[in-house]
């Protein structure tokens, strides 16, 4: 099966789904993930962003998560088919 496209989380359109495929070891934000268990294969939705773009909100396991575009632009995802 052929690998399919992953994006930087920054890139997921508003209300879309995506499965987490990667993100940086090291930062305190990065381990803030691996707390909330926010760990590659997770499924995320991107909720929200704020009116300029950053933050922005996503929903993963249940619960709301704000993270900075920054840092949502080192994750990557492969979005769900649509």
């Amino acid at each position: 099966s052929r690998m399919a496209a992953t994006i930087p989380l920054s890139a997921l359109p508003v209300g879309r789904t995506a499965v987490l495929r990667s993100y940086p070891t090291a930062g305190a934000a990065f381990l803030r993930f691996r707390e909330m268990g926010l760990l590659p294969g997770t499924t995320v939705t991107l909720v929200r962003t704020a009116p300029l773009g950053d933050p922005l909100e996503i929903q993963v396991r249940g619960y709301r998560l704000t993270l900075r575009r920054s840092e949502a632009e080192a994750i990557v995802v492969e979005p769900a088919a649509s």
